[in-house]
């Protein structure tokens, strides 16, 4: 980190409008390509290229930056409070899903099954509208809208995935510990086994839903269960996938010499990160798989 006390202003950039302009041309791709229109998946691609060309080279820039010494204390504490602000988010993103998976397992199921609440003369809501429907969970809806599934259990790919994910967070403080200790090589050995074990718990995952679609009859048109199986462990997934994205820019840029004990907010950020993919993970095993 610099020793300049002066705050440092970006000068003026380009990569943000070049972002908006790819993300927009990916959302218009989409809404064509949901219209049926033969343009729609062309402009996803054309839009995603730009949004990944933005950020190579805005990370390029950023790197160079803060290896040539730019940056002061001042700009480290604005980097960490905006990560430490969207980690907030991210928590946030899940704690809704969480709530909806709480609300129809805990409330909505149950309400559903109930013969208590009177919609005409002697008759419940219940016998009216759902009379064959079961208060029990996993439901996939009333009159088994979602067909005959089963359920995905604990053990097996879950678990595989749960030692996974707690083996790469150790792998990554290990790593960390090298980079204050200056040993280079633990560094890079410790974010290889954290990328490589985060790549190997997608590949496990993406197993885990060729056997739940083609082995259990479980996908996202299985009701409610379906949907809010594949909604939380998709979700989770894309997150771990740009987790081991993010980790191995870290690991080229540590493999290239960059980072010392004072200076090395890419790799913290990097690290929180993946920390918070952990323990998102062990409150879907606990909520989705076991409960």
């Amino acid at each position: 980190m610099s020793t300049n006390t002066a705050y440092y202003i970006p000068h003026k950039a380009t990569w943000p409008v070049l972002a908006t302009a790819g993300l927009m041309t990916m959302l218009a791709g989409f809404a064509n390509h949901l219209n049926g229109s033969s343009i729609g998946s062309g402009m996803m691609l054309v839009g995603f290229v730009v949004f990944l060309a933005m950020l190579g080279a805005w990370f390029a820039l950023q790197a160079t930056e803060s290896e040539s010494g730019m940056y002061n204390h001042g700009v480290g504490i604005s980097y960490r409070m905006a990560m430490m602000w969207f980690i907030f988010s991210e928590i946030m993103f899940f704690a809704v899903f969480f709530g909806a998976l709480w609300y129809t397992r805990n409330l909505s199921v149950s309400w559903l099954g109930e013969s208590g609440a009177v919609s005409g003369p002697g008759r419940s809501t219940h016998e009216v509208l759902w009379p064959a429907f079961q208060a029990i969970w996993p439901t996939n809806g009333p009159g088994n809208v979602g067909g005959h599934f089963e359920a995905m259990g604990a053990f097996g790919l879950p678990l595989l995935n749960t030692l996974l994910l707690l083996s790469s967070g150790v792998t990554c403080t290990w790593a960390h510990h090298g980079l204050l200790a200056k040993n280079r090589e633990q560094l890079i050995k410790g974010l290889l086994a954290t990328v490589g074990l985060g790549f190997i718990f997608v590949a496990c995952q993406a197993t885990e839903y060729y056997e739940a679609y083609h082995d259990m009859g479980l996908t996202l048109g299985s009701g409610i269960y379906g949907s809010t199986f594949f909604m939380l462990t998709g979700f989770h997934g894309f997150h771990v996938i740009v987790g081991a994205i993010i980790l191995s820019v870290v690991l080229f840029r540590s493999w290239k010499g960059h980072f010392t004990p004072e200076n090395h907010f890419a790799f913290e950020a990097a690290a929180w990160y993946w920390h918070f993919v952990d323990v998102v993970w062990l409150g879907l095993f606990i909520f989705v798989y076991i409960v």
